[in-house]
């Protein structure tokens, strides 16, 4: 099993913060650093000293790294036109040599486009977008010369379809793209027509394996092999080697510590891995280790040490 570390800096964090802990994580094995794509703080804290974009702070840490993959969990769709958003990650991937990766998705946090003046459609209309912007990206990224696209929202007209990534890992030729979501229908297909990683965020084991199911199927009823997916997940993390330990990262996030066992990879290290087992059980192969408190460094080696071994 691959884990990786997820941030959410706009809960609180300078771009100094993010380097420091995509540097440690490299340092630690950790497979990959992610970060959410947001702009106003959820919850009642302060934010400060605000929001950062994803892609900007990822074009740095890309150079500040030399091995662990970067990426977001996930971008919205309503945040960027999609031409401009296959010419941004191109270009961190090739800041990176190679190490970037696409979470793409429809967009869902009203507050912060209202805050920052960016349309928020009904969300019928944002799927739409998000299905054109997924052509239109891995169209970009895979044409072998001009490409040209007439959408309901999206018009390119003989576009020169440059730069191209620095890798070609995309089950469409590119950067992998990843998405997600709790959907029944829509986003499973979705998934199946363009992502090379499914990914569930915060749902039980039932829900998880449930929803995997679906993708699975509908991949194959498209004529893609279901294996040809990676299936992933992400859980908020909060590990202690005593009660005391663990009390003391609880309350640092402000969440209770009988409510992250139940719905995290939270407790002890061997709770931890117990956890770990039962989303592997449901057929998780990488998961996104949800790390709220960024100053806490030594948690991460924690988890390195006593837990990430018995994943391998």
């Amino acid at each position: 099993m691959d884990l990786r570390i997820f941030t959410e800096p706009q809960q609180g964090a300078s771009y100094d913060d993010l380097v420091a802990i995509a540097k440690h994580a490299e340092e630690l094995g950790f497979g990959g650093f992610f970060r959410s794509d947001h702009y106003v703080a959820m919850g009642d804290g302060s934010g400060l000293p605000g929001p950062s974009d994803a892609w900007i702070t990822l074009a740095g840490i890309a150079r500040e790294t030399r091995s662990i993959r970067l990426g977001t969990l996930v971008t919205s769709a309503t945040f960027r036109l999609p031409g401009v958003l296959a010419i941004e990650v191109a270009n961190v991937d090739a800041m990176s040599a190679g190490r970037v990766e696409l979470g793409l998705g429809a967009g869902w946090f009203d507050r912060e486009h209202a805050a920052y003046g960016i349309p928020f459609p009904p969300l019928r209309e944002r799927f739409d977008r998000l299905e054109e912007q997924l052509e239109i990206v891995t169209g970009l990224w895979s044409a072998a010369g001009e490409f040209s696209y007439d959408g309901t929202h999206y018009q390119l007209s003989d576009s020169p379809a440059l730069p191209k990534p620095a890798q070609d890992n995309g089950f469409r030729g590119g950067v992998p793209v990843i998405v997600g979501g709790h959907g029944k229908k829509r986003t499973p297909l979705l998934a199946a027509r363009f992502a090379d990683e499914f990914n569930m965020a915060f749902s039980s084991i039932e829900d998880t394996r449930a929803q995997f199911q679906r993708v699975r199927d509908v991949a194959e009823s498209v004529g893609r092999p279901a294996d040809s997916l990676t299936y992933s997940a992400a859980q908020v993390v909060c590990v202690g080697g005593s009660e005391a330990e663990l009390d003391r990262r609880a309350a640092a996030i402000g969440r209770e510590k009988g409510e992250l066992r139940e719905s995290g990879v939270a407790g002890t290290p061997a709770e931890a891995i117990d956890r770990l087992g039962a989303l592997a059980d449901a057929g998780v192969e990488r998961v996104y280790l949800q790390v709220l408190d960024l100053q806490d460094l030594e948690h991460l080696e924690l988890i390195a040490a006593e837990v990430m071994p018995h994943t391998r």
